[in-house]
């Protein structure tokens, strides 16, 4: 008889052992597939998260004064807009998000008011598409800050003039609900090109926001000296500002997540292991008698093995399969009510299944190793005796 037909035999008389070790695999495999997706969902969702709390990079033309640009938020000093194409266009990997802004202070209304423009987001050419940063105003609408559109009462399909070289009316698309708190409050968000024409500065920009690309294990100067590096290589003419507080806590935020997945997981197969190795201990103690019998007929000692072995690969094959769907439908099911923000992003992670239908039967077989080979050891002839 074939090693195969012994293995089916075996599952049919041994049922129960058999769905015990299949229940630890799956469930070790569920519980391996659920937290990898997790930890995937999560990332994604701390990232979107961290990144709305706005850019942690600043490129700034070379002689902008620091002291100036912190008390006004703007720097006077202004540099080409061409600069964002050409940073985009380049290879570099530690800048991505790149959003291009002229930024003055104007009369408006009797008050001092922040006028921004803002070109909508280029994207590194050499990264994948990832949803935008930054505003995307149409031109001819502005966005209001708090406390301007509640000073003033606007609503959004409201008109406002803005002074400059070419006086226009605009459209309020949005006023912006809650208070931030920053000088964003006072803020009147336009298209870049409406700005640059109302200020008479064609092709001009005071800054460049953007995110940086660096983990936290890197020493805060090193760090930003990569940084400058990479921007200078292609920009010379600016200066590079990182707001650490923003950037170490989106990395470290990451990196919290990916620890907590590699601490929770080695438990969990670890149990995995010592169940189904005593399961299969179990099962070698049970059919000493039939082991004995085998031998002395003369089926090999590898070919009780296999038996044991071969076992072992069909049961961490099913549990694999079986461990992935239910981690998966698990993960689909409540993922969306755990991370509202990217709920729609919720997906299987099929490459696990692949990573589990491999490393499920290795762990089967490593747990039943010693169990298989107490197996052919036993001499047939004392066990007969014993029985």
């Amino acid at each position: 008889m074939s090693v195969f037909r012994l293995i089916v035999r075996e599952i049919l008389y041994r049922k129960l052992n058999f769905l015990l070790g299949l229940t630890a695999i799956a469930a070790a495999t569920a519980l391996f597939v659920g937290t990898q997706t997790l930890c995937v969902v999560m990332n994604r969702e701390t990232t979107r998260l961290m990144r709305d709390m706005g850019f942690n990079l600043l490129i700034l033309p070379e002689g902008a004064d620091m002291a100036q640009f912190w008390s006004a938020d703007y720097a006077q000093q202004e540099m080409p807009e061409q600069y964002v194409r050409d940073l985009a266009n380049s290879r570099i990997v530690t800048v991505r998000h790149l959003v291009a802004q002229l930024q003055k202070k104007v009369q408006w209304r009797g008050r001092v008011v922040l006028l921004t423009g803002i070109l909508p987001e280029v994207q590194m050419a050499h990264r994948s598409k990832k949803p935008p940063m930054g505003l995307h105003i149409p031109r001819g609408e502005v966005h209001l800050g708090y406390e301007l559109a509640r000073a003033f009462d606007l609503k959004p399909g409201d008109t406002i003039e803005l002074e400059g070289e070419e006086g226009r009316t605009f459209t309020v698309s949005r006023c912006i609900e809650t208070p931030s708190g920053s000088k964003d409050d006072i803020r009147i968000y336009a298209h870049l090109r409406d700005v640059q024409e109302l200020l008479g500065k064609p092709g001009r920009i005071n800054v460049i926001e953007a995110l940086s690309c660096l983990c936290p294990d890197i020493g805060d100067a090193d760090r930003l000296g990569r940084i400058k590096e990479d921007v200078h290589d292609v920009l010379p003419g600016t200066q590079v500002r990182l707001v650490r507080n923003i950037a170490v806590g989106r990395e470290r935020t990451r990196r919290m997540i990916e620890r907590y997945a590699a601490l929770v997981m080695p438990g969990v197969l670890l149990v995995c292991a010592l169940w189904v190795g005593m399961l299969a201990l179990g099962n070698v103690r049970d059919r000493r008698a039939e082991i004995g019998i085998l031998r002395a007929a003369g089926v090999g000692s590898s070919k009780v093995a296999a038996l044991f072995l071969g076992k072992a690969v069909v049961l961490g094959l099913a549990g694999a399969i079986l461990g992935f769907f239910l981690g998966t439908q698990l993960i689909l099911h409540f993922g969306p009510r755990l991370f509202p923000v990217t709920a729609q992003h919720v997906a299987p992670v099929y490459s696990l299944l692949a990573w589990s239908a491999a490393g499920a039967p290795a762990l089967c077989v490593l747990a039943g190793y010693v169990p298989a080979m107490l197996a052919v050891t036993h001499d047939p002839a004392v066990v007969l005796r014993e029985e």
